[in-house]
């Protein structure tokens, strides 16, 4: 009965997301920037790194859709890499951020106690601190790279996700079937996994998505401050870096305006996925 009764809840839930109309075109934004950035250097065979000396600062063209930088490199082929960039520290910084807070919050809310004390005292010092200020600190400690920024985003973020299983555990942890199952004997291993955190997650599917957001826009401030991706590596943010000049922000749009618009796109693609996530998982909402 229940596995029927869960069925028909994630039947619901789906049924509710696909009937989202700008959930759906957000996933298969996200789709399509996926298999392109894969699929795209392989079939064109595009390299980023390669300056074509002929060409500083070309036009869009044949030879260029989207022209060249100021050292002739291929726009376009730019692009793709940057998004490859950008798409792989939002997911690999979020997937940090979440095995690091979920069982964080978990264990604070379950155990209580001094475990719940010396968690979420720490959680509130590291939010305590202005996010960009750190991450700047600790990129510059570190050294700025791809891997490094993945990192110190993704170990920085987890204070979000730990308060929310916190929030949500202390709510499950006082139903009655959790209390039963503590009452026969369950260990408390089995009662976290089987019980607390199937019922506690769904928030955390939420967040994801505006954490996958949040990292991309991060990391794309840190390479337009030179903290980032380092040239001549691609990413959207250091190609942004390239039109601080009056003289590429009013004639050579091909530099800025591309990399821009697939931020944004990206950006509001993910943040539309989490707002229909959110209200397909809310039963008083009705879409």
């Amino acid at each position: 009965m229940i596995k029927k009764e869960n069925e028909s809840y994630l039947s619901e839930v789906i049924s509710k997301l696909t009937e989202h109309k700008m959930a759906m075109a957000g996933l298969v934004v996200i789709l399509l920037e996926i298999v392109l950035v894969i699929v795209l250097p392989l079939v064109l065979k595009l390299n980023p790194y390669d300056s074509d000396y002929a060409a500083f600062f070309a036009a869009p063209s044949s030879a260029h859709i989207l022209g060249t930088d100021a050292i002739g490199r291929d726009v376009f082929a730019r692009l793709i890499y940057g998004g490859r960039t950008s798409l792989l520290v939002g997911f690999c910084s979020t997937i940090i951020s979440c095995a690091i807070g979920v069982p964080l919050g978990l264990i604070a809310g379950y155990f209580r106690g001094k475990a719940e004390i010396a968690i979420m005292r720490v959680a509130d010092v590291f939010m305590s601190f202005p996010s960009i200020v750190l991450i700047l600190v600790l990129v510059a400690v570190v050294g700025p790279s791809i891997w490094s920024v993945t990192l110190v985003i993704g170990v920085l973020g987890w204070t979000q996700f730990a308060r929310l299983i916190y929030a949500n555990v202390l709510s499950v942890s006082e139903k009655e079937y959790v209390e039963s199952a503590r009452a026969i004997g369950t260990p408390d291993f089995k009662i976290i996994t089987g019980y607390i955190l199937p019922n506690s997650f769904a928030p955390i599917l939420i967040a994801i998505t505006f954490q996958m957001a949040s990292a991309i826009l991060m990391e794309s401030s840190l390479s337009f401050l030179g903290m980032g991706v380092q040239p001549p590596g691609a990413s959207w943010g250091n190609m942004l870096y390239d039109a601080q000049s009056i003289t590429v922000l009013s004639k050579r749009l091909w530099i800025w305006i591309p990399p821009g618009i697939a931020l944004l796109v990206t950006v509001l693609s993910i943040n539309f996925l989490g707002d229909g996530i959110r209200d397909a998982l809310d039963p008083k909402i009705k879409i």
